[in-house]
């Protein structure tokens, strides 16, 4: 898929049309992040992806490796985002931690929908907000929060092993996993790309709420 207008009208019809749950707060901390729809860019986004000799304008979504030094969730993959603040919406949340831990600036015209709330293990109830961010071809990551950014092709979203489903011990929900790569990403930001790609992709109004995380993303 091209980052092109014929996608992203596509992507903002399909969200117009998505009847995007929220969740009451119950004493649970806010949080946003970012779907941040850009160019594929050089190189490969994970170990396993097809590489590309020059710069691609194959379709991509913005994914982190959390800073090693964080005091939760440590090296953890993820989306940009973080807290959001009293007085901000999800959506100013997610563009004003696109901007603090990427760089990516963008404004509110580049917001194109909401999926659906996410209640985590750590006590957050998380909000996606899929935005648009053109070719993003000069990301500053914030050493503090971000140890890696990587560009993950909407191609390994459609892969025909996703998701994985599994059970851990201590709890009686269904786990879900991304494979992306040789690798593989686990809820809540699994949660956020297996909707998005159900949703914006597929046109298929597809819940995630129901789907645990891995014990060692409970704390």
């Amino acid at each position: 898929m091209t980052l092109d207008e014929a996608l992203r009208a596509v992507v903002q019809a399909r969200l117009s049309a998505f009847d995007a749950h929220g969740m009451p707060s119950d004493g649970a901390r806010h949080a946003a992040v970012a779907l941040a729809l850009v160019e594929a860019g050089p190189g490969a986004g994970l170990p396993g992806m097809p590489a590309h000799d020059a710069w691609s304008h194959e379709a991509a979504l913005l994914v982190t490796r959390r800073a090693s030094g964080l005091r939760s969730h440590a090296g953890q993959w993820a989306l940009p985002g973080g807290r959001v603040d009293e007085g901000e919406g999800a959506e100013q949340a997610a563009l004003r931690e696109l901007a603090e831990e990427v760089g990516l600036q963008l404004d509110a015209a580049a917001v194109l929908g909401r999926l659906d709330d996410y209640a985590t293990r750590s006590g957050y109830r998380i909000t996606p907000v899929v935005v648009w961010g053109g070719a993003a071809r000069r990301l500053q990551p914030n050493a503090d929060e971000v140890d890696q950014v990587h560009r993950i092709p909407l191609a390994e979203l459609l892969r025909a092993d996703a998701p994985l489903l599994n059970h851990v011990r201590g709890s009686g929900r269904t786990v879900l996993r991304m494979p992306v790569g040789t690798r593989w990403i686990a809820a809540p930001t699994a949660a956020f790309l297996y909707q998005f790609r159900e949703v914006a992709l597929l046109g298929r109004a597809t819940r995630v709420a129901h789907f645990d995380q891995p014990a060692f993303a409970w704390r």
